[in-house]
């Protein structure tokens, strides 16, 4: 949906390190729209919960009839994106709201994995000998857990590593699918050396709790979360293109 008000919806944190992030993230996406020639003048971060301005008040700023494209700041297809922020647009109808799509999954997303592997100064090559841990929050929704585990099988039929694993932080999930749990085991398996990427949005609990469990299991390096990695901003630029044609094509 061109021109209006586009809102990128966070998870949300009390960790004040998360909220620096996403706003760093909306900074380099407004730099990398003008760089593209995307007309985005209105950007603004909402948060789903621990932190604010939530979505309604971000909502409730704009008058009745105005445009406002609203994406998920998310890397899966989850409870969040699936039912909590539609039932906060639903509340106003006088609005014409466009919904995109989750960030992930998306090609770029890799790129930036592997930009903050590399950022950790830990040896990434001979990339047949390294595994690498794709650790993720973790979701009770199966279908997303799911997504993260095709992510895994996809990365490493392209990067060529000796093997990719998904993990998940979260304490809901099974201790076998932690992110210590894949490190021994790619070590165990005939890894050189493993690293640990956190397919996470902003540092917080989560990114804390991968690499305090990661390192003494033996990980060589962890990645920090993705945050404002131009990559990201790129593939929110991209699910707000989606938008736009799409609203152009129903036009």
């Amino acid at each position: 949906m061109p021109d209006g008000t586009l809102i990128a919806v966070a998870h949300g944190s009390a960790d004040p390190r998360a909220q620096a992030a996403i706003a760093e993230l909306m900074t380099v996406t407004a730099d990398r729209a003008a760089a593209r020639g995307m007309n985005v003048t209105d950007l603004r971060a909402a948060y789903l919960g621990h932190a604010r301005p939530s979505l309604g008040q971000v909502m409730g700023t704009l008058r009745p009839g105005d445009r406002v494209t609203v994406l998920p700041l998310l890397l899966t297809a989850a409870y969040h994106s699936k039912s909590d922020i539609p039932r906060v647009l639903a509340r106003f109808p006088g609005l014409q709201v466009g919904y995109g799509a989750t960030l992930g999954p998306h090609p770029l997303l890799l790129r930036a994995l592997e930009r903050r592997l590399a950022e950790t100064g830990a040896p990434m090559a001979p990339r047949a000998q390294t595994g690498v841990v794709l650790a993720a929050a973790g979701s009770s929704d199966p279908g997303a857990n799911a997504a993260i585990a095709r992510l895994a099988e996809q990365w490493q039929s392209r990067g060529g590593w000796f093997a990719v694993r998904p993990a998940f932080a979260s304490a809901a999930c099974p201790a076998a699918a932690s992110p210590a749990t894949a490190v021994t085991g790619l070590l165990r398996d005939g890894g050189r050396r493993v690293l640990v990427a956190s397919y996470l949005i902003a540092p917080g609990r989560f990114a804390d709790r991968i690499r305090d469990c990661s390192l003494p299991a033996g990980a060589a390096g962890v990645g920090a979360a993705l945050g404002a990695a131009p990559e990201v901003a790129d593939v929110l630029l991209d699910r707000y293109a989606e938008v736009c044609r799409s609203h152009a094509a129903a036009a």
